[in-house]
């Protein structure tokens, strides 16, 4: 006897997505953060339905809104990729249990003979931007990548950066502050700016680059208990990694496509 599958309405979340105009606001988000006026521009349509689009899309807690460190009337808008992707799940789950899998291993790559290049860019070169520049270097296994950061106004590496990473297993030894103008007419494949201000800042590059903005406050900037500063430095290297994780799959996905094409 054959049982009768149960018939359900499709979660809110799918309905949520079919929209058009809120399905371009998550593609473009998927790539960078915006601010609204870039997306106005890039969707072409009028910046009251737009803001209404991410407001719904907000409410869902789906994009997040971070207030500008360059200048405090903008607002850039983010994707989370995170509960995005558990949402996919739990609706997949709904219509049948093989749609619920997680993904469960990250692509590892495969070596080549011309490597990908990445830089990283944030004001001081201390914090967001050496953390990240290890993190990649980490996290990219035996891909062919070759990952840098730099500042438009270089300090010095922060010693909350270098304890942070160390109590992630990752070797600092080799990182230090070096100026934007160190890789003046380099060709990058992909120059990610993890800071609002550098993002203005930001110079004209070389070749086919792919620019991607990730807005992140400084977490040199937070006071408080020294419990609370390594916390901040702690949480941003947490994020930057998840970001780093969902920039490598991409990387494997055009690397693939490329691939595929040539043969």
């Amino acid at each position: 006897m054959c049982a009768t599958p149960t018939i359900s309405s499709p979660p809110d979340f799918l309905r949520l997505l079919a929209h058009d105009l809120r399905w371009q606001l998550l593609q473009l988000l998927s790539y960078s953060d915006y601010r609204v006026q870039e997306l106005v521009a890039l969707v072409e349509r009028p910046m009251n339905l737009v803001s209404y689009h991410l407001k719904q899309l907000r409410q869902y807690e789906l994009v997040h809104e971070r207030r500008s460190s360059a200048d405090g009337r903008d607002v850039y808008y983010s994707l989370d990729l995170e509960r995005l992707h558990t949402l996919y799940q739990q609706g997949g789950q709904q219509l049948h249990p093989i749609l619920g899998n997680a993904m469960t291993s990250t692509p590892t790559g495969a070596p080549h003979d011309n490597p990908l290049r990445v830089l990283f860019l944030c004001t001081h070169n201390s914090a967001r931007s050496l953390m990240a520049e290890a993190l990649l270097r980490e996290v990219a296994g035996n891909r062919a990548i070759e990952v840098h950061s730099a500042g438009d106004e270089p300090s010095a590496v922060h010693p909350l950066t270098l304890q942070v990473l160390a109590a992630e297993g990752i070797n600092s030894q080799a990182l230090r502050s070096k100026h934007m103008n160190e890789f003046e007419n380099q060709h990058f494949d992909y120059v990610v700016t993890v800071c609002d201000r550098v993002r203005e800042h930001c110079p004209v590059l070389p070749g086919d680059v792919a620019l991607v903005h990730w807005s992140f406050a400084d977490p040199a900037a937070v006071q408080g208990s020294d419990e609370e500063r390594y916390g901040a430095f702690a949480d941003t290297a947490q994020r930057l990694r998840v970001r780093i994780e969902h920039l490598l799959r991409v990387i494997d996905h055009d690397a693939a496509t490329v691939e595929s094409s040539v043969a």
